[in-house]
């Protein structure tokens, strides 16, 4: 075992001869030179958040019955509280310099890691089919739209294969060979490519907003709202919009450690968290309820949809450049949502015989034989079997704060985390840490159950908008609790 507490410093070697192979290879081990700046970091969260999803999230509050300044400040609130989980979640990887998988050996032990690891890579491989399809099926009306000959092989066209529209399939393929190629050039490609996606879709936002606010003569309403809530019924809706807005970036949020990684130091990555998250958001923000209420006077109906907002207008360049924009968007939250993380996690598995490449790639490939298109129409499919998973998040989350900033006072063994000697500290029993998989489980039945029993009863629905925040908190307690026991499995890890 290391008598060495101290972390794995930048510039250091990355590979040591002690580390053990079925722990290790070049992706997973700790980062010789971590290059990124406060703009990479700020850059990373702008393409996570301009995306067709993002936008169909914000605007999708308004069916709560909330009114603009309702629904901006629960916008706002909830990327506040995304803010702060994220800074606890990015510090142990910054400093330790190691993926989301390779720092949750430290609560769940060596072999132990492969359970968040596989739980977080399969949600990530069903959203990664669910973002390629429906960034298609955008092209796909654009495209019907601006060639009429194109109708016959299009969604209600009658040439289809296993579901999908000849012209589907066209979309999806081009989006995936796309996705997969960036991906494929490696980490400062990718980077490079999240740097300009964030401020593209920026530049055309606004210029979308100002187009539809000068269409309408600036006579916009603000309250679009079909409903008229009151009293304690607003304040619970506004706390279910804030719960649905960490709930979108739950995801992203738990493996961040992915991106954090790279970061030159922590004050850097906090700095880009602020200006990716509280202040990008609110502008956002912003443009989305503008650009949703612009469309009522300009179309004559609501329209939270970005793409069919601009398949709207009746000029072929703008409808060119914005599908161009939002399929750009699109690929670049697919890649830093759910192509990098399975990449890791899969990689962490078998770390000899899975690169990070091929990890990305078994993502890949699953996306299309889960053959998302059908599964996207399939609501049942979606609510219990994402819903479930999801609801696992939260309890991952939890287990992995309280680990970090209640038992290890945020001290991490580098080198122990790529040893399989039983003298490792994070080799628990059998390289599982009995603890932190109880809580986890624990927590999860609880956190599941607030996604499943409502659907099943049909009452108190309001539950499951909560799933994360209970897997949480109750994982979060659950390994305090299990972990400060005397003569516990992370207890005799921290003695030894």
């Amino acid at each position: 075992m290391a008598d060495d507490l101290t972390v794995h410093p930048a510039g250091a070697p990355a590979l040591k001869d002690s580390y053990d192979p079925r722990l290790t290879n070049d992706d997973l081990a700790p980062l010789a030179e971590q290059t990124w700046g406060t703009y990479n970091i700020f850059a990373f969260w702008m393409s996570d958040v301009h995306s067709v999803g993002g936008y169909l999230t914000a605007g999708s509050l308004f069916a709560l019955g909330l009114t603009s300044w309702q629904v901006l400040v629960a916008l706002v609130t909830g990327i506040v509280i995304v803010q702060f989980f994220c800074n606890l979640v990015a510090k142990p990887s910054q400093v330790a310099g190691v993926p989301y998988p390779v720092i949750c050996r430290a609560p769940f032990g060596v072999r132990g890691a492969n359970i968040p690891a596989i739980i977080r890579g399969s949600i990530a491989v069903a959203w990664y089919g669910i973002q390629t399809y429906l960034a298609s099926a955008a092209l796909d009306v654009v495209l019907v739209r601006l060639f009429d000959g194109l109708a016959p092989y299009g969604p209600s066209g009658s040439h289809s294969f296993l579901g999908l529209s000849a012209l589907g399939w066209g979309t999806y393929a081009l989006l995936w060979v796309l996705q997969a190629g960036v991906f494929w050039m490696g980490m400062e490609s990718i980077r490079r490519f999240i740097d300009f996606c964030g401020p593209a879709v920026y530049v055309v936002m606004f210029a979308l907003c100002g187009y539809l606010l000068h269409t309408s003569g600036w006579h916009v309403s603000l309250n679009l709202s079909s409903q008229n809530l009151t009293g304690w019924s607003v304040v619970g809706t506004m706390f279910s919009a804030i719960a649905l807005v960490v709930s979108y970036f739950s995801g992203p949020m738990l493996n961040f450690g992915d991106f954090s990684r790279y970061g030159r130091s922590f004050e850097a990555v906090k700095r880009g968290n602020l200006l990716g998250l509280p202040v990008n958001f609110f502008l956002f923000s912003i443009l989305t309820v503008l650009t949703a209420a612009a469309t009522l006077p300009v179309f004559g109906e609501l329209i939270t949809d970005p793409v069919e907002t601009v398949s709207r207008i009746d000029n072929t360049f703008a409808i060119v450049l914005g599908a161009l924009t939002f399929t750009t968007a699109t690929i670049g939250i697919n890649i830093v949502a759910n192509f990098i993380s399975p990449a890791f996690d899969f990689s962490n598995v078998s770390p000899q015989r899975i690169s990070w490449r091929a990890g990305g790639m078994i993502a890949a490939v699953g996306s299309v034989i889960l053959t998302p298109w059908n599964w996207y129409d399939n609501a049942d499919a979606i609510q219990y079997t994402l819903g479930v998973l999801g609801a696992l998040i939260g309890p991952l989350f939890g287990v992995l704060i309280a680990d970090y900033y209640l038992i290890r006072r945020e001290r991490v063994v580098v080198d122990d985390l790529f040893t399989m000697s039983e003298g490792g500290r994070y080799w628990y029993s059998g390289g599982y840490n009995p603890d932190a998989v109880l809580a986890t489980a624990v927590a999860g039945l609880f956190s599941i159950a607030s996604v499943v029993i409502p659907s099943v009863t049909g009452s108190g629905g309001w539950v499951s908008d909560y799933s994360w925040f209970i897997g949480c908190g109750i994982g979060f307690v659950a390994y305090r609790l299990l972990a400060g026991r005397v003569g516990s499995a992370t207890q005799r890890a921290l003695a030894g």
